[in-house]
């Protein structure tokens, strides 16, 4: 298992299972949105707040975050400094 890191309020994910981090601006990652919400793929770590970073999942599932992605791509390298160091 990989290393968990926080994407903010409290949710954790699995750094191994990221296959990307992509901002939620584009209309090509909001049409991948929507059709995860509609299949029940999207799990919804916001909060309520608004999406600033969506992070597709080696299960195809997307992790809806209101943090921003340099943030959460931040304490991804973060983690895998400290394993390499290990």
């Amino acid at each position: 298992m990989g290393k968990l890191i926080h994407i903010g309020f409290g949710n954790i994910v699995n750094s191994a299972k990221i296959i990307a981090i992509v901002s939620p601006d584009s209309a090509p990652v909001k049409r991948l949105v929507q059709k995860a919400k509609e299949e029940g793929t999207a799990i919804d770590a916001t909060q309520g707040r608004k999406t600033k970073a969506v992070l597709v999942m080696e299960s195809r599932q997307l992790v809806l975050s209101a943090l921003l992605p340099e943030t959460i791509a931040q304490r991804a390298q973060a983690e895998s400094r400290e394993e390499d160091e290990a």
